[in-house]
């Protein structure tokens, strides 16, 4: 984003009201702390607990990295809008935020990926589980995420820094994002809007047909299982992936594909926060809740706490 006159840009945030702000500023507090806390207590337990040290968790453990810095990346700087008033966030600001929580929100789309397909080796290769998911391999899964992230978002990126800001710098926003920067540059924008559009229909899809496909292989196994025990094991050790990737994966498309959505910006500013302050809460009480392991890890960790504070 080339600025000629413009340094720094106005936030407009999702209201003017001040009771509605202070309302917004209680619920993305508390969501926050939520999710920060929650993804938190999901990292140390895969890090302390011998029995999360399992493919599974290690995807899950950097989930919850990504969830934290996504999330991170946008709502502490609003809430400090909020708090002081102070909407004016500076160009190269504007630029980390848009380049961060793109790289964590596209990353997160290709380790939902990997993760089904760890639940596929689990469910439909078990016996070769321990060698197809090794160490090394989960270490390269997790990597590749992140460098295809990078990959996905540097054409628009690089197309970005060369928009052209000159008579207005307000965004119709709470941060920084790629649509209200563009809709204020004075820049032919086409390309860049159909190179995001191509960005993210490329992410969907390749990310959504390996997570379709190894749930219809895993779906298919299940139903060849003898008891009904074993099929509800199975379904356990699924459906909470299953949950997230509905959340995400609905969000995303409802910004991305709806023509409608784009142009109404107040529905598009309401999905947004939901995306940075509802998922991240939601998804670490999604996967505690409903597995067994991790309550188990939790209490096991808890009752430690409660015995070293006795001696």
């Amino acid at each position: 984003m080339r600025n000629g006159t413009i340094t720094t840009f106005i936030l407009l945030g999702l209201t003017d009201d001040p009771e509605l702000q202070v309302l917004i500023f209680i619920f993305l507090f508390l969501t926050y702390t939520l999710s920060i806390t929650g993804n938190l207590t999901i990292i140390i337990l895969t890090f302390v607990d011998p029995h999360l040290k399992t493919p599974m968790y290690f995807f899950l453990k950097n989930f919850s990295f990504l969830e934290i810095s996504f999330t991170s990346a946008v709502i502490p700087r609003y809430l400090y809008s909020i708090a002081t008033g102070d909407n004016v966030i500076t160009y190269n600001a504007c630029v980390i935020q848009v380049f961060f929580t793109d790289l964590c929100g596209v990353s997160e789309f290709f380790l939902l990926a990997a993760m089904s397909y760890d639940r596929y080796v689990a469910i439909c290769k078990p016996l070769h589980y321990v060698i197809i998911m090794s160490n090394s391999v989960c270490r390269i899964l997790n990597i590749c995420c992140w460098v295809a992230g990078l990959c996905i978002i540097i054409p628009p990126l690089s197309l970005g820094l060369n928009l052209k800001f000159c008579d207005s710098n307000i965004i119709d926003h709470f941060g920084c994002d790629a649509f209200p920067l563009v809709k204020i540059s004075c820049s032919d924008t086409r390309f860049m809007e159909w190179t995001v559009i191509i960005c993210a229909i490329l992410t969907l899809n390749m990310t959504l047909t390996c997570v379709v496909l190894s749930y219809a292989y895993i779906i298919k196994t299940i139903f060849r299982f003898p008891s009904v025990q074993q099929r509800k094991k199975a379904y356990s050790t699924c459906s909470s992936h299953m949950i997230v990737v509905s959340i995400t994966y609905g969000t995303c498309i409802f910004i991305y594909m709806n023509p409608t959505a784009k142009e109404k910006v107040t529905i598009n500013k309401v999905v947004s926060l939901l995306i940075f302050s509802i998922s991240p809460t939601l998804n670490p009480f999604i996967y505690t809740l409903r597995n067994n392991q991790v309550k188990k890890a939790f209490e096991d960790s808890i009752k430690r706490i409660a015995l070293l504070s006795t001696k």
